[in-house]
């Protein structure tokens, strides 16, 4: 981290549940923390079952889907005495929601439904999520604190480069933001040389956007002969894509601002399911008085202990709409003890998904890998996929990596050795390596297409 970082909040706060960013004097400390953020870790357990118990009961009640599972399990909402009595339940997987598209797995009435989103359906049917009146108010309490712990205050200008729409994203942070008496500044996805002169102009103290596309931010400044480190951008809340530690110290350095993690996924509400606090940047807090953390092994669903990486699981404690009872994320990851905000458990950050590996010629890997290597490789950008295809009966691997705008040919057949012979020695794998053009890979919401599958084809 670089020494001479702005203070995203002026003098560090001595405030109990967090200290100030230890890496340098000045930096922000932990916003004012609101009465769950102050509970013990015994008074949260006892709100957590309060919680799970209702939401058992409401998704038996009113979701026919769930009440068939639960029937089928031979457990009933009565049956969830302690914490651990929720592993008695069967999961709910992102095929339920599509079996049951659009509306099947609501629990209440349309008329009751204030707004819906949906997944991009890419792969499949859409995820169709619905949020009630309550829905909303939570979903902004929840952006609105991760907001705070990222070192969000009221008046600071927060642009959004989140795409707007059925993506949760945009809206979710949107209101979040304004729930945290920050002044919105609706940028949305693309139009890059606009959103580098709205920065430019409007001064906001704060960015949410994905950090792939926030790389692509910091170079159309440095195209447009604007230093990044000289704009009034304090702090960057990232998410709706895994990022390494690598990215987020050449985030830092290039742009001279705090890199946090923001979590969430659509079917569980959006970003805003928990957030990496500024002071300690190790991890994000899990809102878990209204998300109730799991990790299980993904191949035999057991729950495991913390401290022990696996997939990620979630139920929701306070949803009315869309109930969620163990929602498997395919994100893997490990819960950790509270730090900063002492009663909520942290996630490590996500960098890989069980469903995102992949398997070449026998050998495992996971895009979080290949960017470790990319962004270590000099002249290549950290934005790249893999591409997989058949030569004759053999499986085959090519990297597609972006060139950093200006690199020469020769760099870039340096870049690409260099990246070969990374991957060879590191994983034991061989590959191709295309060095492109900047901003040629395919974007999607401001994220890359990591894994481009082509055996099939």
């Amino acid at each position: 981290m670089t020494q001479g970082r702005r203070s995203a909040g002026g003098d560090t706060e001595a405030v109990a549940g967090g200290a100030a960013d230890p890496h340098r004097p000045g930096g922000p400390g932990p916003g004012p923390l609101d009465e769950a953020e102050r509970l013990s870790r015994d008074e949260l357990a006892a709100l957590q079952l309060e919680r799970l118990r209702a939401a058992l009961a409401h998704a038996y009640e009113n979701v026919a889907p769930y009440r068939r599972k639960f029937d089928a399990a031979g457990v009933t909402p009565d049956d969830c005495r302690t914490l651990a009595d929720l592993a008695r339940f069967p999961f709910t997987t992102k095929a339920d929601l599509r079996e049951h598209y659009p509306y099947g797995m609501f629990a209440v009435p349309m008329d009751r439904v204030r707004r819906l989103h949906a997944s991009s359906g890419t792969t499949g049917r859409p995820t169709v999520v619905g949020y009630t009146e309550r829905d909303l108010s939570m979903w902004a309490d929840v952006v609105a604190r991760s907001i705070r712990a990222a070192g969000g205050r009221p008046g600071h200008k927060v642009h959004i480069s989140y795409g707007y729409g059925l993506f949760t994203g945009g809206l979710g942070a949107h209101y979040g933001a304004e729930r945290a008496g920050c002044t919105v500044i609706p940028a949305s996805g693309g139009m890059t040389a606009r959103q580098v002169r709205i920065i430019e102009d409007f001064r906001p103290e704060i960015i949410m956007v994905t950090p792939s596309y926030m790389l692509t931010l910091i170079d159309e400044f440095e195209r447009q002969g604007i230093d990044p480190r000289t704009t009034s951008l304090k702090i960057g809340i990232f998410g709706a894509e895994p990022w390494t530690e690598q990215m987020r110290r050449e985030i830092e350095e290039r742009l001279d601002i705090h890199a946090v993690d923001i979590y969430g996924l659509s079917e569980v509400i959006g970003p805003g399911v928990a957030q990496e606090c500024v002071e300690t940047k190790d991890g994000l807090h899990i809102w878990e008085d209204h998300f109730y953390p799991e990790v299980v092994d993904p191949v035999t669903g057991e729950v495991l202990p913390d401290g022990e990486r696996g997939e990620l699981v979630f139920t929701a404690l306070t949803k009315e709409a869309l109930p969620m009872i163990r929602y498997r994320t395919r994100d893997l990851t490990r819960l950790l003890p509270g730090t900063a905000r002492p009663a909520f458990r942290r996630m490590e950050k996500v960098t890989g998904r069980c469903d995102d590996m992949v398997i070449v010629r026998g050998v495992n890997l996971f895009p979080g890998q290949v960017e470790e290597i990319v962004i270590g490789t000099p002249g290549v950008a950290p934005h790249f996929q893999l591409v997989l295809t058949r030569r004759g009966r053999m499986d085959h691997l090519t990297v597609r990596a972006e060139a950093r705008p200006g690199t020469g040919s020769e760099t870039r057949a340096a870049a690409a050795a260099a990246i070969a012979q990374r991957l060879k020695d590191g994983a034991g794998l061989s590959a191709d390596v295309e060095i492109v053009d900047p901003e040629t890979l395919e974007r999607s919401v401001g994220k890359i297409r990591r894994i481009v599958d082509r055996r099939g084809e």
